[in-house]
């Protein structure tokens, strides 16, 4: 019986839909970002003769990782998919818009049972709200804009079951840091189905938060069945009813992988590996430089109103820099009229506009030598948000740590 990716490859493909073989794949919506996306533009051109764009409705450009431009590079990159766009009648969501993934979330371009590429490694964020999302490079992504289709091999699929349930201390973040570090090496080039009493607690944020780090568990997507909640949240946003998609009850899966969450406290991603991950309270005294709040994997309202609600009439530590980039525009008004701009503030944060922020490109800086980070995102190998030392955690620890101005969890 069919699993989740199963059941919408087949409303997606006139294939034999059966887990190793390869199809061809109607794609619903198809984006590409200012990284690489002036090299989809170029593919377009260089391979394809004047009808470039099978469907410009389900078309469109998102300007995320070097927002505003800080480069010349990117400035030019910017612009040619502005120009190639406008000829084209592409929409673009540009700088001043947020993060794509969650963009197209919010406009409800993208909901459940839908699939979608772009040339963003986690565009499988959408197994959030059930909907098949895959990130592929810039060749693959011209074809798509050309044709409407991509191949796909279709994976096996692991079921995760969550046993049990922790105390309040407990986030998303947490709950996504134990699975890179239960499942990594376990579920590479599959897909992943989420269930259990936590998953069914987790808000959309939270549900975003979990399928963002499905990259680094070595997963191709993770979905996350949607529940009430989020098909609500998806109809309004679309206007329209859905048929969100889910396995069988005798789905055949691969394997079945029971993790234990019922101790699951505060955790954290050591520098240059997100899967080493390890208990805050196991941690000495390490004093922290900076701090960055944001990312897809962290930069819903639900977010920053939580790193707010610690720091609020406090100021963060005297030798702290803590940096704060809403994920989309939508995130920043909510923060704007909830007052929480002024709190953050005057606790001495810095805040960006909605963009990726401290993952791409030094949009609000990155770490230097020797520097040491705590950050809400979900890489941190060297190099990737500077040369500095980057500790994964929750914005609960990074607001706590902030304070503190070592690595710390939040005080009961």
């Amino acid at each position: 019986m069919p699993t989740i990716i199963e059941k919408i490859f087949r409303k997606h493909s006139e294939d034999r839909v059966e887990v190793g073989s390869t199809i061809w794949l109607d794609v619903d919506l198809r984006t590409a970002r200012d990284f690489a996306g002036a090299q989809v533009v170029k593919n377009l051109l260089e391979n394809y003769d004047g009808d470039y764009i099978d469907d410009p409705s389900k078309t469109f450009f998102t300007f995320d990782c070097n927002a505003p431009a800080n480069t010349i590079g990117y400035a030019n990159n910017q612009q040619i998919c502005r120009e190639f766009a406008r000829k084209n009648g592409i929409k673009v969501f540009d700088v001043n818009r947020g993060i794509g993934s969650h963009v197209v979330i919010e406009e409800g371009l993208a909901y459940p049972g839908i699939t979608a590429v772009g040339t963003d490694s986690h565009f499988n964020i959408l197994g959030s709200i059930g909907a098949f999302g895959q990130g592929m490079g810039d060749v693959d992504i011209a074809f798509v804009f050309k044709t409407g289709k991509t191949w796909f091999e279709v994976p096996p699929t692991v079921k995760v079951n969550f046993i049990g349930m922790p105390d309040s201390r407990w986030t998303a973040k947490d709950l996504a840091l134990l699975c890179v570090k239960e499942l990594k090496g376990k579920v590479l080039g599959k897909a992943i189905e989420f269930y259990g009493e936590i998953v069914d607690k987790l808000s959309l944020a939270g549900r975003i938060t979990l399928a963002s780090m499905v990259t680094e568990m070595g997963g191709i997507i993770g979905f996350i069945p949607p529940n009430e909640e989020v098909i609500e949240f998806c109809k309004r946003r679309a206007n329209k009813d859905m048929q969100p998609v889910y396995a069988d009850k005798d789905a055949n899966y691969e394997e079945e992988i029971d993790i234990d969450v019922s101790n699951l406290e505060p955790l954290i991603a050591l520098p240059g590996n997100p899967a080493n991950v390890k208990r805050v309270a196991d941690l000495p005294s390490i004093s922290v430089d900076s701090v960055f709040i944001g990312s897809c994997t962290n930069g819903r309202e639900e977010d920053i109103e939580a790193a707010y609600n610690i720091l609020k009439g406090k100021k963060i530590a005297e030798n702290v820099m803590l940096k704060i980039v809403p994920a989309t525009r939508q995130v920043w008004q909510y923060m704007l009229d909830k007052g929480i701009m002024k709190g953050l503030f005057d606790a001495g944060a810095i805040i960006s506009h909605a963009a990726c922020g401290g993952c791409a490109s030094g949009q609000i800086g990155m770490t230097g030598r020797g520097e040491v980070q705590i950050s809400t995102s979900n890489r941190n190998f060297k190099g990737k948000q500077g040369e500095g030392d980057t500790y994964l955690a929750s914005p609960e620890t990074a607001a706590a740590s902030a304070l503190a101005g070592y690595i710390t969890e939040v005080e009961e």
